[in-house]
């Protein structure tokens, strides 16, 4: 596919782009906008974006992806209660931003493994079975950098980033292949994004790293 192909699918999509994906998309970029700002809004505005997109993934044929919305779901939940809990005293947020420790780490690196090859290996069989448009190595690397990046994003680790980082860059093509365009020109934005939260949250996990 040469640039001009790419342009003109470019635009395609974008003129082909539905009410349900335009405002996942605005949900999915003001949530992460939240989320880098520490602010908990990113959670129930970010429940309106897993919530779409679990119905627009499934519709093309990216089913790691809509298990992807439906984890991030229940963790929107499950991080919203964590992060609305408060010291009794001071009434300040319980839970901080910090680094991830070498313990941490291995945890981290076992779980996107084990979603790894979960995934590839389920959706290599669903390929076979009812969904041949499905691309079983990306679907999967995209699913599973995801997994990691929300489990980390609901304890406040600093290295979440890292993972979304790795989440948009391999979502990119894979949307737009897939025909959803605006969705992919989101990853492109949420990618900008990305690496204002990764500055941000390196400050803020070195100040409290010095308490």
């Amino acid at each position: 596919m040469n640039i001009t192909e790419i342009y003109h699918q470019f635009i395609s999509g974008l003129q082909q782009t539905g009410p349900i994906e335009f405002i996942a998309v605005i949900a999915g970029i003001v949530g992460v906008w939240f989320g880098r700002k520490e602010n908990i809004l990113v959670y129930p505005i970010g429940l309106i974006n897993t919530v779409f997109y679990i119905y627009l993934s499934v519709k093309g044929h990216l089913l790691g992806e809509a298990s992807v919305n439906l984890y991030y779901t229940i963790m929107s939940i499950y991080g919203w209660i964590l992060w609305a809990k408060k010291d009794k005293i001071k009434h300040e947020a319980i839970l901080h931003i910090t680094f991830s420790s070498k313990k941490e780490w291995i945890q981290q690196l076992l779980f996107f493994v084990a979603f790894y090859i979960a995934l590839f290996a389920s959706l290599t069989w669903a390929k076979t079975a009812f969904a041949p448009e499905a691309i079983p190595w990306a679907d999967a690397l995209a699913s599973a950098t995801a997994y990691t990046g929300m489990w980390l994003m609901t304890k406040k680790k600093f290295e979440s980033w890292l993972w979304w980082l790795a989440t948009n860059i391999a979502s990119i093509p894979l949307y737009f292949i897939k025909g959803y365009v605006f969705t992919s020109v989101q990853f492109v934005v949420l990618l900008i994004i990305n690496i204002g939260g990764l500055i941000a949250w390196h400050r803020k996990a070195e100040l409290n790293r010095t308490r």
